[in-house]
């Protein structure tokens, strides 16, 4: 049984968050959660609570999904639009800052109990 969660136009860049998706690809659930509950990074938080959502999601679908068979299959990091301002500087310039966004999807399976 296959699940997922997407977080769309979160506020942190779409690199920051995609070093700790990296990190819990193919990851068995358990482990997954242990390694970003050990970061502080707000990238790490957010992938953690989209993480959980998918999960929830998958036991929504099926009640009897064990959860030591979960596991994160996929984890994609896409950029969102970006928020452009302005910051004035000397002379009657300005220089462009550039807030990033990013789209969080996770994919999680688990195989449900067998009676």
């Amino acid at each position: 049984m296959v699940a997922r969660a997407e977080a769309k136009y979160v506020r942190i860049s779409g690199r920051k968050v995609n070093k700790y998706g990296r990190a819990v690809k193919h990851l068995p659930y358990k482990e997954a959660k242990a390694a970003l509950n050990l970061v502080t990074a707000h990238g790490a938080r957010t992938l953690y609570k989209v993480m959980q959502s998918a999960v929830s999601n998958l036991m929504a679908k099926s009640k009897n999904i064990d959860e030591d068979t979960i596991k994160v299959d996929s984890v994609r990091v896409n950029e969102g639009p970006t928020l452009k301002r302005w910051r004035p500087r000397a002379r009657g310039r300005a220089d462009r800052i550039r807030k990033r966004t990013c789209h969080i999807e996770v994919i999680v399976s688990g195989e449900e109990i067998k009676k």
